[in-house]
């Protein structure tokens, strides 16, 4: 197994990925980590895809996975989560909003016991740094709230886009997982606490990245609703399931995984 898979959604990411990737890329050659980065292209329709294969190139770590039509964040993530192969599962934005080199805070908490650990965004620390705009901010004060009332305890910050997992930890949760949008974080952390997981919760650097694809007014919407889907779900007993390790690429076959698959759905665009 390789040490490291890193799985990053994009979804019309062609202007802000490139940075991203090579950031990644560059820190885990210095540091001599074998490694896969796995994009996952949410059917998008502008150049994400062949940037990713133009920059396979220079980097064959890289991995591209291209979804035929846009299915949700949360889908997208559990794809490239489901077929890595890492000891470690790393799940980042692309936009980069948290430098790479944060990683080594989450490492040490795995480390120290964690199976899973979190970037976090919301609890303080000296030499810690978070810049976000005011109303980004209110509006994640009140949907951490909701999600203290109605889905999940005990975290500070369930949306930060930078995630550590051991790899059992990651394919058992993701291969369970129902909710294809933003609100896939706040399910997986319901789950883990139910099924026993030991999550750290680690304060990271961010920086707002403009360009952002979530529309704060109906996506707030939609996650406030999928909120009480957890919940019933919860209700249900959907989350209760035997802890096994599913095996990996077990993703259905309209979904491109082969280097070739994928150029040739670029072409099509």
């Amino acid at each position: 197994m390789l040490a490291l898979s890193v799985v990053i959604p994009a979804y019309h990411e062609e202007a802000r990925l490139e940075r991203t990737l090579r950031e990644a890329l560059l820190d885990l050659r210095a540091r001599g980590t074998s490694c896969e980065v796995i994009v996952v292209d949410d059917g998008s329709r502008d150049g994400t895809s062949a940037l990713v294969l133009r920059m396979e190139e220079e980097f064959p770590e890289l991995r591209l996975i291209r979804l035929p039509e846009n299915r949700g964040k949360g889908y997208a993530v559990r794809t490239g989560i489901v077929n890595a192969t890492g000891k470690q599962v790393l799940f980042a934005d692309a936009d980069g909003a948290t430098p790479f080199h944060e990683i080594e805070r989450l490492e040490r908490a795995l480390s120290e016991g964690a199976d899973i650990a979190i970037g976090s965004r919301a609890t303080a620390r000296a030499q810690i740094s978070v810049t976000a705009r005011f109303h980004r901010r209110i509006i994640g004060r009140v949907f951490h709230a909701l999600v203290s009332a109605i889905a999940v305890r005990g975290f500070h910050d369930t949306q930060c886009g930078f995630k550590l997992f051991r790899h059992q930890a990651a394919q058992d949760l993701f291969s369970h997982m129902r909710i294809p949008g933003f609100s896939f974080d706040v399910e997986v952390l319901v789950m883990a606490q139910l099924r026993g997981y030991r999550v750290a919760e680690v304060p990271v650097n961010w920086v707002h990245q403009p360009g952002s694809r979530v529309n704060l007014v109906f996506d707030s919407l939609r996650m406030m609703r999928d909120l009480f889907v957890i919940r019933s779900n919860v209700a249900r007993g959907r989350y209760v399931f035997p802890r096994v390790t599913p095996l990996v690429g077990t993703m259905p076959a309209t979904i491109v995984g082969l280097k070739a698959d994928a150029s040739s759905s670029s072409q099509k665009q």
